[in-house]
């Protein structure tokens, strides 16, 4: 693709594309099943002698359908073929992790994200296709991407480049750019965080990102086989989810009360008490996009506590492994990116941020043990 604007900003924009893309001739690697010779005895209920870590809720271990469902007539090929998945119980916070959870673990360690970093170009052109011109210092600056609210008409929306700016200086301290702050907004999602800023954090906090799977059992709280955290009826994602209305990327309607992010806890919970797995800001996951993984699984079997595919595959970024990330955010629309759906599935590389993307941790009762 040729968005006419400097590779560095091309090399960090690509994980945004929605789209379907084309299925690759070469089919990924795919992980092996976890089905044990011995059947898998499930941990469901929480240990009695485990309490609940603050902000968590506990995720009862059980098997589910992950992947599109049948009567989701925006499942993309990615998301299937469906398939049956168990997991086992886990703890899971009930927030993404906010700016006030991220402030203090910045507070403790003095942690510098990916985005407020100098930007070593002999490191970062190791990732980039051989002979890429090196762009002008100017641009090599530490910074993140935001969403270009000023878009007033779009020629093509296969080129999102036209609603996504690189923007210097913007950070999660910074979300809108060095001149922006985040006083006030301490219950807002923590934003710009690349996956090792995730990992930083859940180092320091004993927990770690939850697989696809772990996530997905999540969001389906008490169900099965849902579309949606909330059921399978789609007329009810404005009051259930922060998404985007009106005509995308040029006119948000704010349908649902919020024009872009909003606090944590703005919406209805699922069965279970977890909030805004939906909508508001993309969630990070440990295990690998593979367009082609679930192509490659045997739909026969039950997968136990799958970490997903042992080799990262998108076409759209061939030069570097990415991470699922879950959930949809603020700028999801059905007329381009309905990813508001528990199956929804998209990559993203491990040195990128956006404006519009974040996480949430999970604990197992063998590391609250520990």
């Amino acid at each position: 693709m040729n968005f006419k604007i400097t590779f560095i900003i091309v090399f960090a924009i690509v994980f945004f594309c929605c789209k379907e893309q084309p299925k690759p001739a070469v089919a990924a690697q795919a992980s092996k099943t976890a089905a044990a010779r011995v059947p898998h005895k499930i941990l469901k209920e929480q240990p009695k002698n485990v309490s609940t870590p603050q902000g968590m809720v506990w995720v009862a271990g059980k098997t589910f359908t992950q992947g599109a469902k049948a009567n989701d007539a925006f499942a993309m090929s990615r998301e299937k073929p469906a398939h049956q998945v168990t997991v086992d119980g886990f703890f899971i916070d009930i927030t993404e992790v906010t700016n006030a959870n991220y402030k203090a673990f910045v507070d403790a360690t003095s942690y510098i994200t990916i985005a407020e970093r100098s930007i070593d170009w002999e490191d970062m052109k190791k990732n980039l296709p051989q002979g890429t011109p090196k762009p002008a210092d100017s641009l090599l600056q530490p910074g993140s991407l935001i969403f270009n609210k000023a878009v007033s008409a779009v020629v093509n929306m296969d080129n999102y480049a036209q609603w996504w700016t690189w923007k210097i200086g913007a950070d999660w301290k910074h979300p809108a750019g060095p001149n922006s702050h985040i006083k006030g907004k301490d219950n807002f999602p923590v934003v710009h965080i690349a996956y090792e800023d995730a990992l930083a954090y859940c180092e320091w906090a004993n927990r770690r990102l939850p697989t696809e799977a772990e996530w997905e059992a999540a969001a389906q709280g008490t169900a099965r086989d849902a579309i949606f955290t909330w059921g399978d009826d789609a007329q009810k994602l404005n009051e259930n989810a922060n998404t985007w209305q009106g005509s995308f990327p040029v006119k948000n309607e704010s349908l649902d009360g919020f024009e872009f992010i909003a606090p944590a806890k703005s919406y209805p919970p699922n069965s279970i008490g977890i909030y805004d797995m939906m909508g508001n800001v993309w969630e990070l996951t440990s295990d690998l996009f593979n367009v082609n993984y679930y192509q490659s699984l045997d739909t026969n079997t039950t997968l136990i506590n799958p970490k997903g595919a042992k080799a990262g595959f998108n076409p759209d970024n061939p030069y570097q492994p990415e991470h699922i990330i879950k959930g949809g955010s603020f700028l999801c629309h059905a007329s381009y990116c309905a990813s508001f759906r528990i199956s929804a599935r998209m990559g993203t590389a491990f040195d990128s941020g956006s404006d519009h993307t974040g996480f949430r941790t999970v604990a197992t009762v063998a590391m609250l043990r520990d």
